[in-house]
């Protein structure tokens, strides 16, 4: 009695080693190349998708229950999915929360964005760490028909995101003012109506709970484009600076943020940076960066603050990292990495001048980091009484 043939993959992913993965296509069709990382979260992965600072890059989900709960407009970080695809180990399923207002694959599809399912991800998890990220090209076609010579040679000839400036690519076109709030049970996202504080947040990618962040803290946000020079900037007159998350090479973006960052630091304003505005702010101070193996991309990464001895669980989104044996004095190493030690953390000593690695408001600890905010506010508070005095 003869055998049924086992039904054709839809969907490969193809390394620019010559390794290839098959298993079945979900969201969009077609075929796009980028750098492949992997993210250890449980949970965000719509939050994650959408993030800005995934330009560039196909996200390989560790965690295997990827689509379960469905999709919501509230959980966008910006408009649309940056990251340019998704890899996970079981295909969706239907989605089982109350929040959901449709399933993953019909997200995925009408953002054009590619996902393959039923790969194994441990095997692929431990060829980025052994290896470093590689160079893929993921391909969907209904019809299982593929040209793997094709793909890898897509694949080989990427650039990769060394030299390259992303933030240009996903910053606001125009500036626009922020007021909405963190969530909250029942009411949702609240506006802010009494703000203290005008902030100037500088968008190199920047996640919508970043500025609802900002606005819980008491701020009034005006979001400009990663160009914008320091005149752009202190034309309004800000109590205090705000340089986002973003993607891409910190060095590239560096040749026209670093010269705005150094000038408005001259006026003496306090300044506060995430992820790639971290980044920028250290190579704005003298500081160099440096490309990742594999990077850091989850939601359960230890961080220690080395000035109170307190150890945060934080979350990560970086495939670069600010070299901490390369800080000039008076800038001081204020957090670590307890999974290799690598920079998460700067300070200039004696001035309201800092940034942090990770993304304290994406709330993995639940609340470990939200004191940075508060933080931000109290500096800019502080040097309004002194002016004022």
């Amino acid at each position: 009695m003869s055998q049924s043939a086992s039904p054709r993959p839809t969907a490969c992913l193809a390394l620019a080693d010559g390794t290839v993965f098959y298993g079945n296509g979900f969201g969009a069709t077609g075929q796009t190349v980028a750098e492949l990382c992997f993210n250890t979260a449980m949970t965000g992965y719509q939050e994650i998708m959408t993030d800005p600072s995934y330009a560039g890059q196909i996200v390989t989900f560790t965690f295997p229950h990827i689509g379960n709960v469905g999709v919501t407009p509230d959980d966008d970080e910006t408009a649309d999915p940056v990251a340019a695809g998704m890899v996970v180990k079981w295909d969706p399923t239907a989605p089982s929360n109350w929040r959901a207002t449709a399933p993953l694959t019909d997200w995925l599809t009408r953002r054009g964005r590619i996902a393959i399912g039923g790969v194994d991800t441990r095997r692929l998890t431990r060829a980025i760490r052994q290896q470093g990220v590689p160079h893929v090209t993921l391909a969907h076609d209904p019809e299982g028909n593929f040209d793997i010579a094709a793909l890898v040679a897509a694949a080989r000839a990427f650039p990769g995101l060394e030299g390259v400036d992303l933030a240009r690519d996903v910053t606001c076109a125009q500036s626009y003012r922020w007021d909405e709030m963190r969530w909250s049970w029942p009411e949702g996202y609240l506006r802010q109506t009494e703000a203290r504080h005008r902030v100037v947040a500088v968008d190199y990618g920047a996640k919508r709970n970043i500025l609802r962040c900002l606005a819980s803290a008491g701020c009034e946000v005006t979001v400009l484009p990663a160009t914008a020079t320091a005149e752009d900037v202190l034309a309004h007159a800000p109590d205090g600076v705000f340089l986002s998350n973003g993607p891409g090479d910190p060095a590239a973006t560096g040749d026209y943020a670093v010269p705005m960052i150094r000038e408005v630091m001259d006026r003496d304003l306090p300044v506060f940076g995430i992820c790639l505005g971290h980044q920028m702010l250290a190579l704005a101070l003298g500081a160099q960066t440096i490309k990742m193996n594999h990077g850091h991309h989850g939601a359960n990464h230890p961080v220690k603050d080395l000035e109170t001895g307190k150890v945060e669980i934080t979350s990560m989104n970086h495939g670069f990292a600010v070299d901490g044996q390369s800080l000039p004095a008076g800038v001081t190493e204020t957090h670590v990495s307890l999974f290799d030690g690598s920079n998460c953390g700067i300070r200039v000593a004696g001035r309201p001048v800092y940034s942090v690695q990770y993304h304290p408001e994406a709330s993995p600890g639940p609340q470990d980091s939200y004191y940075l905010f508060e933080r931000f506010a109290a500096d800019m508070a502080a040097r309004k009484a002194a002016r004022a005095g």
